[in-house]
């Protein structure tokens, strides 16, 4: 166009106006900036920060003065306006009182998005997360959510407040983990197969991005446009997922106004997160190191009895209702650490699930599984906060001499055989 302003560029400017000046807009907005850092964008470019809404009036001033959307931060400060570039790691943590688990599902296709979220979700809902948000980004993606309350916030002595972006970081790569064969499942089924790709070595092309999870990120508020498309980032049922199209989130036929943050239970998500850090913790480059260095090395125990498991081994076998999922870990890595074979560990396995007050998915067990024997066997986790954590901690004498099960169970089975030959010797030279 002649005035340089584009086309694009127009279009929003003619609905921000007449769209944002609507109550119900400005105040679905303002009550879930609280507590967070916002920014409004002036098209292009961003306003200054750090900024908080103070009145919900303070939307359509900005909007009167150029603001086309407004972004808002998963992290939650006691006074965002405090927030300083210059702060360090601890005045962040003092000022941060919680965040957010936000994941933002960004695909070249809709048709990815929705899959993915749909996946995201059930795999949420398998952790017994109940109550999840969800809304549309304003392009070709959406963003689910996960609230602060539903975290529990000290784990093993340390303040979860304190630990933005790394667990959400870790929460966001277990989640892709864990969702990514069956994502490129469903995306390789769709019926345009010349439109998608179907090669596992390509996820980059498949998966849609899991981001949001530095310092200060933000991310666009619920009902907030969106400058390229002009489509509005409106809330969503998880029932609506499969059938949206982006019709649906035309800003002018918006009728019904939802609320994104959904009404958590309090620490409904501590299982995904004390899962999410299980698996990092065997899967980070330390860990990694620590198993190339020779530090532990798988050993074969034969005749292996139960009596020589530890207390909170043997209080996981007798079945439990809390923690199911991090217990699996602990049998596995416990079996495999030890030499059992296979068909006998699968077999424990059942055994034990069936005890369990609510029974574990075989399916899960089986990923669980597969996933273990790709890898060479590592250490269940140490003693003590852990085990405590999911109510099985019960120690006896030995306990304090050491500093995991694995170390539990040889010095048990290696005592035991020394016993076994001095009766033995005993018994023959009588």
């Amino acid at each position: 166009m002649g005035n340089g302003i584009s086309h694009k560029e127009t279009r929003i400017r003619n609905l921000t106006n007449l769209y944002y000046s609507r109550p119900e807009i400005q105040k679905i907005i303002f009550e879930f900036s609280e507590n967070r850092e916002i920014s409004p964008r002036y098209f292009e470019g961003f306003g200054k920060r750090p900024d908080s809404f103070q009145y919900v009036g303070d939307i359509f001033q900005l909007v009167k003065k150029g603001a086309t959307s407004f972004h808002c931060s998963e992290e939650l400060w006691e006074d965002p306006l405090k927030i300083s570039t210059e702060m360090n790691e601890e005045q962040a943590n003092k000022l941060r009182i919680g965040w957010d688990l936000v994941i933002d599902i960004d695909s070249k296709y809709i048709d990815y998005s929705k899959i993915s979220a749909e996946i995201i979700i059930d795999m949420l809902k398998f952790h017994g997360i109940k109550n999840i948000g969800i809304k549309f980004s304003g392009s070709k993606g959406f963003h689910i959510i996960v609230p602060w309350k539903a975290f529990p916030k000290v784990i093993n002595d340390v303040q979860t407040s304190d630990k933005f972006p790394e667990w959400a970081r870790i929460l966001t790569n277990y989640l892709t983990e864990q969702t990514k064969n069956k994502l490129i499942e469903r995306v390789s089924s769709l019926t345009k197969p010349s439109k998608y790709i179907k090669d596992f070595q390509a996820p980059k092309e498949v998966m849609p991005d899991l981001i949001l999870v530095s310092p200060r990120h933000l991310f666009r508020a619920p009902y907030s446009l969106h400058e390229k498309t002009a489509l509005a980032s409106i809330v969503l049922d998880q029932d609506q997922i499969a059938n949206f199209e982006l019709k649906d989130a035309d800003p002018m036929k918006i009728t019904q106004i939802k609320n994104f943050m959904p009404d958590s239970i309090e620490g409904e998500a501590k299982e995904l997160l004390m899962q999410a850090l299980d698996w990092y913790n065997q899967n980070n480059p330390e860990q990694e190191k620590t198993k190339k260095s020779g530090e532990f090395k798988p050993i074969k125990l034969s005749n292996l009895s139960e009596q020589n498991f530890p207390p909170c081994v043997k209080n996981i076998l007798k079945g439990i209702s809390d923690g199911r999922k991090r217990a699996l870990f602990v049998l596995i890595n416990l079996f495999r650490s030890v030499g059992m074979d296979r068909e006998e560990l699968e077999k424990r396995i059942e055994d034990w699930n069936k005890k369990n007050e609510v029974p574990i998915k075989q399916g899960y067990i089986k990923s669980q599984l597969s996933w273990s024997f790709r890898k060479t066997p590592i250490l269940p986790q140490n003693c003590k906060e852990f085990y405590k954590g999911i109510g099985v901690c019960d120690p006896d004498t030995l306990c304090s001499k050491i500093k995991n099960p694995v170390n539990y169970v040889v010095r048990k089975s290696f005592n035991g055989n020394i016993k076994q030959k001095t009766k033995d010797n005993f018994k023959n030279k009588s």
